[in-house]
């Protein structure tokens, strides 16, 4: 049975890291709302994002992202987001506070726009 954009994923949105001043509450309805509208985009995989029960977003330190990146993607250094298919987005707050500073935005623009870009390569889009 075809998965309803009602049937949206349970979404949780947890900060792991104490460096920098985060509104988890804020952010957890926007991943909501954000969740709902890529399910009303073409998938680019079989199920996309409506496939999966519950979605992790977590908040990490640049230390932990650099660690996952070397880990899974061979790559030294930290990155923005990291999504794994089965349902993790992992977002680094040191990154965002960076990236905020150097594009003259804020950091809860730039995690927002880290969420919807792991929402994203969740229902098959790539960077491209």
């Amino acid at each position: 049975m075809k998965r309803q954009i009602s049937d949206r994923p349970r979404i949780s949105v947890r900060n792991l890291q104490r460096k920098i001043a985060v509104n988890v509450d804020e952010l957890q309805k926007f991943s909501q709302s954000a969740a709902e509208a890529c399910l009303r985009l073409r998938q680019k995989v079989a199920n996309g994002l409506g496939a999966l029960n519950e979605i992790s977003i977590l908040i990490i330190s640049d230390r932990r992202m650099a660690e996952l990146h070397l880990r899974f993607m061979n790559e030294s250094g930290p990155t923005d987001v990291i999504t794994f298919q089965h349902g993790e987005i992992f977002i680094s707050a040191d990154t965002a506070q960076a990236n905020a500073k150097r594009f003259e935005t804020s950091v809860r623009h730039e995690l927002r726009l880290y969420i919807v870009h792991g929402l994203l390569h969740l229902h098959g889009f790539d960077d491209r």
